[in-house]
């Protein structure tokens, strides 16, 4: 991918509609934490720490790319822009602790944009994997290509006891992080949600809205809590049971929603496909809303106008960093963002119209 397409292709490899159980999984991600030993952690390293993790890792480039089979290229974020630095993070590629401190961070990407790996983070490496639906297994087997490959040249910080040291204490034992992106609007509308979210710590798992607290789209992100003292697989197999056992869920949430709520499902779908469509002015709040009623009457087949592809590209397009560089400034005002967001909206569905046809 060229950096120009970098920043304005809102599409992306790992956020699509083909993954497993994609109707409503709609990524998965695994990341490991991992630094090198006897150089200290970033937030206590100097600059010549920096420059040096930075070197070492900036080598291996070529080895990384023959464990995986992937081709990759780096960006130093303190030669982009402030925009393209938040376009990244919109792009869940980097974290905003990279733009906070951006002198000697980097970002490693492969092509395709499914793997990320952050230098000088939080810890010396994040190793972002990443695939659509649920696919846990397949990202965890890269990011051990990767991990591997990088292992087999530097001193990674271990302890027989502890495991992977990390600059943060949670991430101790496997230095593993596992997620999937789930869209749970019957869930939402049913009332049944916090349920799902208050039962989640019980099981070792974290349950929060994408944005935060605000679970804006009905969008919800699964990820497991506990790193010391487990396997990785155990972690894996954990989440991927958890996480199926909520799409059950789901779908019977869906099923009541039709058997009992027909018509005003259908209205609902309905009224946010038009105002989605027509509007010229919109808030990235109302448009996650509507959008994510759209895509629920694309999955269960209320609508044929559009195509499920409309949330995974919303997510990103619909973003305000990345409607801001596509207009090359930073001095929009809001006015003038929703009046962009409104115009990306329609070219989107012109566009997945034209391809449906």
């Amino acid at each position: 991918m060229t950096n120009t397409a970098l920043f304005t292709d809102p599409s992306l490899a790992w956020l699509n509609t083909a993954g497993k159980h994609s109707d409503i999984a709609l990524a998965s991600r695994i990341r490991l934490a991992r630094n090198l030993k006897n150089i200290p952690f970033p937030n206590r390293a100097k600059r010549a720490d920096l420059i040096q993790v930075k070197e070492l890792i900036l080598r291996l480039i070529p080895a990384i790319e023959t464990a995986t089979g992937l081709h990759f290229d780096y960006l130093e974020i303190d030669k982009l822009n402030r925009l393209q630095q938040n376009v990244l993070a919109e792009k869940f590629l980097i974290s905003q602790k990279l733009i906070d401190s951006p002198e000697n961070r980097l970002v490693i990407l492969s092509d395709d944009l499914s793997v990320s790996i952050m230098v000088n983070e939080d810890d010396h490496l994040r190793i972002q994997c990443m695939a659509p639906g649920l696919n846990l297994n397949s990202c965890l087997q890269t990011a051990f290509a990767i991990d591997d490959a990088i292992e087999a040249y530097l001193n990674i910080a271990f302890d027989e006891k502890m495991g992977y040291l990390t600059a943060c204490p949670t991430n101790l034992g496997t230095g593993l992080r596992a997620s999937v992106l789930l869209h749970l609007p019957a869930l939402v509308m049913t009332q049944q949600i916090s349920k799902i979210i208050n039962i989640s710590p019980q099981l070792g798992m974290a349950i929060r809205g994408l944005f935060g607290e605000d679970s804006l789209g009905n969008i919800f992100q699964t990820s497991n809590q506990l790193t010391l003292g487990f396997k990785e697989q155990e972690l894996i197999d954990n989440l991927s049971a958890t996480v199926q056992e909520i799409i059950s869920h789901e779908h019977d949430a869906r099923k009541a929603l039709l058997s009992y709520s027909h018509d005003k499902l259908e209205n609902r779908v309905w009224r946010s496909f038009g105002i989605l469509k027509y509007a010229h002015s919109i808030s990235q709040h109302e448009m996650l809303n509507l959008v994510s009623k759209v895509r629920l009457g694309v999955d269960m087949n209320i609508i044929d106008e559009t195509q499920a592809d409309i949330l995974n590209l919303l997510l990103i397009a619909g973003q305000k960093n990345y409607l801001q560089n596509l207009n090359e400034t930073e001095n929009m005002s809001p006015q003038e963002i929703e009046k962009q967001r409104a115009a990306v909206i329609r070219k989107i569905f012109t566009g997945l119209q034209n391809r449906k046809e």
